[in-house]
């Protein structure tokens, strides 16, 4: 890791992620575009609260985590470290990273990280903006070199690649950047959210309902006449459907054959409940959640089921497994550099989405057969 010493002070550089320069940086250099899948998930995020919803959901039900060490005294300082370790961007622990390399994960398909060094200790990790980083093969396929733009924008090989941490998820033979949680969806969600801008055009029309006044002068009116009083019943009509002063409403009171119709009224809208239903069950599918979790009731139980919580769990636990090298080359990285030669070991907390209650009555009947049983013997 590069560092600057000055008046005894050492002075943190990140290699991937730059300080804030010039607004228009881009006219001093080259700066790689973001590709339009990463854009499109992060505005599907935007457009539908639902998967916005859904990772946020996925990231606290995988939870935390402890060290084992057999040193104990490196164990404790190595907890406390993790507890403290600033994260960037005003975050401290090592949840707060995890949370954020999460989100990048399921968002992107991939997460990138920084472990930044201060006098020859772990002074802080951080997470970069994985869509400006390209990844390239290295000296044999199982290499990969990071290239990240500097404060100019110009693509460059971070030198220590060692301090880096680069994670995919679900990765594709021929494709080194993982598979997104959100990959499938653009097409439902632009029919759905198609849908819903319908649904609020028609309600802009019908809510705010625009009238038709049509006046039939009786038979042998003198032509000037009967326009003279459709101008004077336009007028009146005008003034009655305007708010007074005080937000009154006025009557109109025409004589003659005056006829006044809402504009649109026959039209008839189209039920919008099953068809973003169907959609909808085919985006919450994707994030392995039951439905009742983001707020969508389509039964009459509102429970999960011993099925379901085995499904969400087995997701979780693939989520842990993704994050959890990355993870674990934090903690041997400190353990070193403090001058710790042991290993670690990474304690997941347990994961409990059944019922306790349900969970404790089952323990107990458990309990009592196996009881029963001793008693017959």
């Amino acid at each position: 890791m590069k560092r600057k010493r000055k008046e005894g002070v050492f002075k943190l550089e990140t290699q991937i992620r730059g300080g804030n320069g010039h607004p228009f940086g881009t006219l001093r250099g080259y700066n790689p575009a973001v590709g339009g899948e990463d854009r499109i998930y992060r505005a599907l995020r935007e457009a539908l609260p639902i998967l916005d919803g859904a990772i946020q959901k996925l990231i606290r039900l995988t939870g935390s985590f402890q060290v084992r060490c057999p040193d104990p005294a490196a164990e404790k300082r190595l907890r406390d470290f993790l507890r403290t370790v600033p994260c960037g961007r005003g975050q401290y622990g090592i949840d707060s990273f995890l949370s954020a390399y999460l989100d990048s994960l399921l968002t992107y398909g991939r997460s990138v990280g920084e472990m930044v060094l201060s006098g020859g200790r772990l002074a802080a990790v951080c997470w970069g903006d994985v869509t400006k980083v390209e990844i390239r093969e290295g000296g044999s396929p199982m290499d990969i070199i990071l290239w990240a733009p500097d404060d100019n924008g110009t693509l460059r090989a971070p030198p220590y690649q060692e301090l880096l941490l680069f994670t995919t998820m679900n990765p594709e033979p021929g494709n080194p950047y993982g598979v997104s949680l959100l990959r499938g969806m653009p097409f439902l969600a632009e029919i759905l959210l198609k849908i819903y801008n319908t649904v609020g055009v028609n309600w802009e029309r019908a809510g705010n309902a625009r009238y038709s006044v049509v006046y039939k002068p009786k038979e042998g009116l003198d032509p000037d006449m009967a326009r003279e009083q459709g101008e004077q019943i336009a007028r009146q009509w005008s003034r009655a459907m305007a708010d007074g002063a005080e937000g009154t409403v006025r009557d109109f009171v025409a004589v003659g054959d005056v006829q006044i119709s809402v504009i649109g009224a026959e039209g008839k809208i189209l039920d919008s409940q099953v068809p973003v239903r169907q959609i909808l069950e085919q985006l919450v599918a994707r994030t392995g959640l039951p439905p009742f979790l983001l707020g969508l009731s389509w039964s009459a139980t509102e429970r999960m089921s011993t099925q379901q919580s085995d499904i969400l769990t087995t997701e979780l636990w693939a989520l842990r497994r993704a994050v959890t090298p990355a993870l674990e080359r934090i903690c041997r990285t400190w353990l070193r550099l403090e001058g710790f030669g042991c290993g670690v070991e990474l304690e997941w907390d347990d994961i409990s989405l059944q019922d306790l209650v349900e969970e404790a009555r089952a323990d107990l009947y458990h309990a009592q057969a196996e009881k029963i049983r001793k008693e017959l013997q």
